[in-house]
């Protein structure tokens, strides 16, 4: 080769590999994942983190709602009925996330809120990535919902996501609009010594501008305002939204002259949802402005004429039973006289409504705790009302609903018996269990977080689609006799998973555990094969119902609330109404923000197996000495006083009754201030207030 074409070959290859290291770079530069936070910060990641912890509860329900729950290794003790909780490391509540907790878990991105910067900043996690996640108005909840999906690798899911909620948000506009609606004043009710509400640039007051009311204009800027006793009357709210710690604003100042004079008051259009869903605005954003809009006008939303689309089938398909087992170790198998089993989506007071629909071979007969004894019945099923469509399905009475249900799915009145229920038929769990050649199927829907009593103890005050609902099958032919014990016989199973649940009331869950809730019901049907004329507990037909019944339950309440036996004690507390953060801290209500020092340091300890294991075995002891099964608490005095010497490295130290609130059942209160009391003194009180008088 001569010198003219080895200086060619040269230059060749060095062109070349300048463009090997262009496309190279391009290449890398293609595959990194570029998102911007709520604090205009740009964040580069090379590939989507498998390590995320989460210390804001929006992220972390958008998280689970496009599928990346699997790469959620932490989240607060708000997430812990979220899909995988049980699985995932617990890091604290949103206000007081503890950092040690957050390192062990080995994060390789964190998600935060600007009020954790200061803290992330001084514990020197540079190194780690942070995300800072702020939902000021509604808008922002799409940009980061697409921000998630870029972050996690499921764009697809996060896009889906986002029309979704964009979608029923422009339905509900059609719908307001064809009904012509006069908008109505609505306010978010917070608080608790005084009226407050969010800032008239909140995401709250962006859901009651977009489900078609007037929010308050009277209010400054932020995220929690002060409101006046002028200002109420001056606004006067013809509708009141609150959550749960909202209802003691409620009772301290809704009886007061003036506070008194407004419109909802007068009309009781008072309403409480759970505090997931008014105080944020994640993935579920659509459906609560859809149901405060329905709260609105109820009247409107139920009057056909305003429908946007008629009553009509979407769809249908054949029930995946594999998808759907429950507990049981058998796989499901529905009896031979089963026809066809499928779930209907349909149009029904114009939101999309799913029914189970079982068609049976032979007509045969059915007994109903809805509808009583049925004969000559060839489909059986269960059917979910969405929220939107319960205060306008009310208004219509429960056989308009029905004459609707049946008009969808194309059924007749006479031959088709339903149960009716508000927890989602996509959480549906069936489970089959066998002897020999008797076999039983359940299918069960379950739903406890807003309905669940204790009969004997609870006021009934109003009726609602049912709750758990239970349609038993089973290969025998059961007489008149076996189908209505057959009754008892799941009742007493459905009873027994609450109680191995610790599913609490919802109206006395501080003292009392659930039976049931106020709308449960189940259907049995008659089916073919050998007679059965005994179902009862001593019989193995009885057995088979009760254990079919029993794994039911538990798996829809999992599927459904995300309850299971061995949960956090934090959450154990929350279903008592009880929070430790409030209790502690003073804030009224969870999504108030009260920098304490002194809850911090209670969260901390009760993340320790060994505080939480305590306190968890006091709320056993608790509902023990509630029923009078136990009359003398001296050692559990001394447990309380060693865990606080403990706490305060203390050899001996007085309890002190430092929680005032007197709701709080005794027992659990002397735990508490058990706690509360190590950590005062190891925080820096001073001992001798806390000395053990000899």
């Amino acid at each position: 080769m001569n010198a003219f074409h080895h200086i060619k070959f040269r230059r060749i290859l060095v062109l070349t590999l300048i463009a090997l290291l262009g496309l190279l770079t391009e290449a890398e530069s293609a595959s990194t994942i570029a998102v911007q936070d709520s604090l205009g910060n740009r964040i580069e990641l090379t590939h989507p983190p498998q390590r995320i912890v989460c210390l804001v509860p929006s992220a972390s329900e958008i998280l689970t709602a496009i599928g990346a729950e699997d790469q959620l290794a932490g989240a607060t003790y708000h997430d812990l009925t979220l899909k995988g909780a049980d699985n995932r490391g617990l890091i604290g509540g949103f206000f007081n996330p503890s950092l040690p907790h957050i390192k062990r878990l080995d994060p390789d991105l964190i998600i935060a809120s600007p009020l954790h910067q200061k803290r992330l900043q001084e514990a020197a996690l540079d190194e780690i990535p942070v995300f800072f996640y702020e939902t000021g108005r509604l808008d922002d909840a799409w940009t980061l919902m697409t921000a998630m999906g870029k972050i996690s690798g499921h764009q697809d899911e996060a896009a889906a996501l986002v029309k979704k909620n964009k979608d029923e948000l422009a339905h509900i506009r059609a719908k307001l609009a064809k009904a012509g609606v006069t908008p109505k004043r609505a306010i978010r009710l917070m608080g608790r010594d005084s009226i407050m509400t969010p800032g008239n640039d909140s995401f709250q007051n962006d859901m009651i501008r977009a489900a078609g009311g007037i929010a308050p204009n009277f209010v400054a800027p932020g995220k929690i305002v002060t409101v006046t006793q002028a200002q109420w009357m001056a606004f006067d709210p013809e509708l009141i939204y609150g959550c749960g710690p909202d209802k003691a604003a409620a009772e301290q100042f809704f009886s007061r002259p003036g506070w008194k004079d407004v419109s909802a008051i007068k009309t009781h259009q008072i309403y409480y949802l759970p505090c997931e869903l008014t105080c944020r605005a994640s993935a579920r954003v659509s459906g609560v402005v859809a149901y405060l809009s329905s709260m609105m006008y109820p009247n409107e939303f139920g009057d056909e004429k305003n429908f946007v689309h008629p009553v009509s089938q979407i769809s249908q398909r054949p029930l995946d039973l594999a998808t759907l087992k429950g507990e049981s170790k058998a796989p499901v198998v529905l009896p031979d006289y089963v026809k066809s089993a499928t779930m209907v989506h349909s149009h029904i007071f114009d939101f999309q409504n799913k029914t189970l629909v079982i068609d049976l071979k032979p007509p045969m007969t059915v007994v109903s705790t809805l509808e009583g004894q049925r004969d000559n019945i060839t489909t059986v099923g269960n059917h979910y009302s969405p929220p939107p469509t319960w205060l306008p399905g009310h208004s219509r009475g429960i056989e308009d609903i029905r004459r609707a249900v049946l008009r969808a799915i194309g059924r007749e009145k006479d031959h088709t018996a339903f149960l009716m229920t508000g927890a989602d038929m996509d959480d549906l769990c069936v489970n089959t269990f066998s002897f020999k050649e008797m076999q039983v199927t359940a299918l069960v829907t379950a739903g406890v977080v807003s309905n669940a009593m204790r009969m004997g103890e609870d006021t009934g005050l109003w009726y609602e689609p049912g709750t758990i609902n239970i349609l038993i099958l089973t290969n025998m032919k059961l007489s008149a006799r076996a189908m209505t014990r057959a009754i008892i016989t799941a009742t007493e199973a459905k009873s027994a998973a609450l109680q191995d649940l610790d599913i609490r009331s919802a109206y006395t869950g501080k003292t009392n555990l659930a039976t049931g809730t106020g709308t449960d019901n189940i259907l049995v049907v008659q089916g073919t094969g050998p007679p059965i004329d005994n179902t009862g507990g001593h019989s193995k037909m009885g057995e088979l119902i009760a254990k079919a019944v029993n794994a039911g339950v538990r798996s829809a309440i999992k599927r459904q609330n995300g309850l299971v036996s061995r949960r956090h004690v934090f959450q154990r507390l929350e279903d008592r109404n009880i929070s430790v953060y409030q209790l502690v801290s003073g804030a009224q209500c969870d999504c108030q923000g009260a920098n304490n020092a002194m809850s911090a340091m209670v969260e901390q300890l009760l993340l320790s197996s060994e505080y939480s294991g305590f306190l968890q075995a006091a709320l056993s002891l608790s509902d023990a000495w509630e029923r009078g099964q136990i009359s003398d608490l001296t050692s559990f005095d001394l447990w309380c006083g060693q865990v606080a010497a403990k706490i305060a490295g203390q050899d001996c130290v007085r309890v002190k009754a430092l929680i005032t609130d007197d709701t709080v059942p005794l027992v659990i209160r002397k735990a508490l201030d058990a706690i509360m009391t190590g950590a005062r003194i190891r925080m820096g009180d001073t001992i001798d207030e806390y000395s053990e008088k000899k």
